[in-house]
């Protein structure tokens, strides 16, 4: 087993160290979400949790865990006896973003349940996690069926498997703790909820403080082993400081005056429900005993509002999370007792008349401590996600290409005819739209699919681990070999052979990519601040269906991917709310670009559909013969049969209906501006099925 990197030793980072400790203290915090950029050594510091963790006391030989003193009555390696048991270490388990449902929760042997009546269970990463914490690295990526059963054992404690009839449980008590980069896409409410707090981390932008973590890092790269011997001292004080504050816990007291501050606190900031108020209670207490003292003050309120309530403010995907400071104290003066916040005269009841807590200085003197917001990096440097070195998305309001651009692609400075960008208009909430046929893309909520989710609508022989048992097919199969078997008792004489996968038909994500005019004739104002309200609607609703997105824009005399194919529909919202327009209409060019990304995006997925949304007025400038040129890019999409709508934008009392007849190019259909917010934007892509089988009969 490899030596980890040691906790005492990742720099900076306060805000992560301090929530990561917290829930070290007091499990019932409920686990943390990291936010931030790749390189920030997010999955570091959570895998060198795990070695500061207590041990745990479980009963000897039970796969489950089971506490000696109080073991589980419901475990399926009981009953146990209550006794002495033996101590290890707490597992850190982690959970691939791409397991199986079986490898979750656990598998049954279908075949000897049904042959045998017996419950011969395999354990799944959720027993291993029971009292240990289960780490997600990339949370924001994890299939929506994974997501349901992680919250199911979280809400509830517990971990159900049920196959045609044959039912497991056992306790599923765990410390969630999640990375993500916001860059690939946001998580779903439900499960952001279920973390007690978050951090935003970046990296640093002090010289010193980079060349430290360089330094650190190839020195425990040489040297694994010597590098932890080095730090050995550090980890055992930050370990016996954690044990320490884990007995004061009990002890501490939450006074009225900091419930009111925390009730005030949460109604201030209006987030949903009350899990808010209860994560920000344990946390305030967490960190006074983390602090070795016995009464929560003022400072642990503010610091516990900082940590657990800014992911729990959002009302859409496109907003940051984040709290106001400044409001913040406001509120916490307001309903302040005037002393300390459970209204006592300061004394904590540990000999510290001040209650700071100095009596128990800190073993590392860089550590994590409070009172500065965890969406501030460690040089203050606001959100992970405005980083230009995110690689894949380009930096936030890089001009796009005017009409004096050069053939090479690259973007110049804004020329005298470009206009600034507009805001969009309000977004609204749109109907589906759908890829036509039956496809076998990642789990969403958009086009029609085969999944391992959904209704049933067959059987067929397994290929390879049978997961979804259809019982009628597999007796079905077995029934007429019962005689030449020797059945003899009441059981059912059934062999691998019989076996038979239910299929089932669920939703499919798509890639939804926006291919969006510009140019000179889509600059006016109003038009295209509407035009940005369409599309924003249109991505939340893709972020809604789990979809990936990408954005092509084209004017002057080029095109530009503005946005590449990515699960995180908040970057496109940024890079469509900064577009400036201007220029030509360089159509062809943005048709070309728009289909060179889907062959690319075949290549990398070539199980998701996409639907292309082109946003034109039908103009096309610029160029020899630029309408022929268009048309004959827009025929590659039909070729490729690829679904497509076209977002008819043109204005006016004399209407060319360009649009109408490049959607007819392209093989979809085309619907105006205004008809977007109406109820017939339902049918767009059922036309398009539609006008597509009446061609096939008229072919036949």
């Amino acid at each position: 087993m490899s030596t980890p990197f040691p906790f005492t030793a990742v720099v900076g980072q306060d805000d992560l160290r301090l929530a990561l400790l917290l829930n070290a203290v007091s499990p019932a915090v409920s686990g943390v979400l990291v936010r931030g950029e790749k390189g920030t050594a997010k999955s570091t510091a959570v895998r060198a949790l795990s070695a500061l963790m207590p041990q745990v006391d479980v009963m000897a030989g039970c796969r489950f865990s089971c506490a000696p003193h109080a073991p589980d009555p419901a475990c399926p390696d009981g009953p146990h006896e209550v006794g002495p048991g033996v101590s290890r270490p707490a597992r850190m388990v982690e959970l691939p973003v791409g397991a199986s449902e079986d490898r979750l929760v656990g598998a049954l042997d279908i075949e000897r349940a049904l042959a045998e009546g017996v419950k011969a269970f395999e354990p799944g990463l959720l027993a291993d996690a029971h009292r240990g914490i289960l780490y997600v690295d990339e949370v924001n990526l994890l299939h929506d069926h994974l997501v349901d059963l992680l919250l199911d054992a979280a809400a509830m404690g517990a971990s159900y498997v049920e196959r045609e009839g044959v039912s497991v449980r056992h306790a599923a008590r765990f410390l969630l703790v999640g990375t993500m980069n916001p860059e690939e896409g946001e998580l779903r409410p439900q499960l952001l909820d279920r973390f007690g707090l978050t951090v935003e981390v970046a990296a640093s932008r002090e010289p010193d403080q980079r060349v430290e973590v360089v330094r650190r890092r190839l020195a425990y790269d040489d040297d694994p082993e010597g590098f932890a011997t080095r730090w050995a001292d550090e980890e055992s004080a930050v370990r016996a400081r954690i044990v320490a504050a884990r007995e004061l816990l009990g002890s501490v007291r939450l006074g009225d005056g900091a419930l009111r501050q925390i009730a005030a606190t949460c109604a201030a900031f209006e987030v949903d429900g009350m899990r808010a108020d209860i994560v920000m209670a344990r946390t305030a207490t967490a960190l006074a005993a983390w602090a070795g003292r016995t009464v929560v003050l003022a400072e642990d309120v503010r610091q516990a509002a900082l940590l657990a309530l800014p992911h729990r403010r959002r009302r859409n995907p496109f907003d940051a999370p984040g709290l106001d400071e400044d409001k913040l104290d406001e509120t916490l003066e307001e309903f302040g007792s005037g002393d300390d916040a459970d209204g006592s005269d300061g004394s904590d009841g540990s000999g510290d008349p001040d209650g700071s807590g100095d009596d128990d200085p800190d073993p590392d003197p860089d550590g994590p401590g409070g009172g500065r917001s965890p969406q501030d990096g460690p040089d203050g440097g606001g959100d992970a996600g405005d980083s230009e070195g995110s690689g894949e998305v380009p930096a936030q309001g890089k001009p796009a290409e005017n009409s004096e651009s050069s053939e090479n692609g690259r973007a110049p400075s804004p020329g005298a005819g470009e206009q600034s960008p507009v805001r969009a208009a309000e977004p609204f909430r749109t109907k589906m739209l759908s890829v036509p046929g039956l496809g076998e893309g990642a789990a969403g909520r958009r086009s029609r699919a085969r999944t391992e989710h959904g209704r049933t609508t067959g059987a067929r022989r397994p290929r390879g681990t049978l997961t979804k048992l259809h019982l009628a097919a597999t007796v079905q199969a077995a029934a007429p070999h019962q005689r030449a078997r020797g059945r003899s008792g009441p059981g059912l004489v059934v062999r691998r052979d019989d076996l038979r996968q239910a299929t089932r038909e669920g939703r499919e994500g798509n890639l939804v990519l926006f291919v969006v005019d510009a140019s000179g004739s889509m600059a006016a104002r109003q038009r295209m601040s509407a035009v940005k309200g369409a599309v924003l609607s249109l991505l939340l609703d893709a972020y809604q269906r789990r979809d990936k997105v990408g954005l092509v824009t084209f004017r002057g005399s080029a095109a530009e991917v503005a946005l590449p194919p990515t699960s995180s529909v908040d970057a496109a919202a940024v890079r469509l709310e900064s577009l400036p327009t201007g220029g030509r209409t360089p159509l062809a060019a943005g048709l070309l670009r728009a289909h060179d990304v889907l062959r690319v995006e075949r290549l990398r997925d070539p199980a998701r559909r996409a639907l292309v949304v082109l946003v034109t007025d039908g103009r096309a400038t610029g160029g020899p013969e630029p309408v022929a040129l268009a048309g004959r890019a827009a025929r590659l999409f039909a070729a490729d049969e690829i679904a497509s709508v076209v977002v008819d934008c043109e204005s006016g009392p004399v209407r060319l209906g360009l649009a109408g007849q490049l959607a007819g190019e392209l093989g979809g259909t085309a619907v105006t501006l205004d008809e977007l917010r109406a109820d017939s934007i339902a049918g767009l892509v059922r036309d398009v099925r539609g006008d597509r089988r009446s061609d096939s009969r008229r072919t036949a």
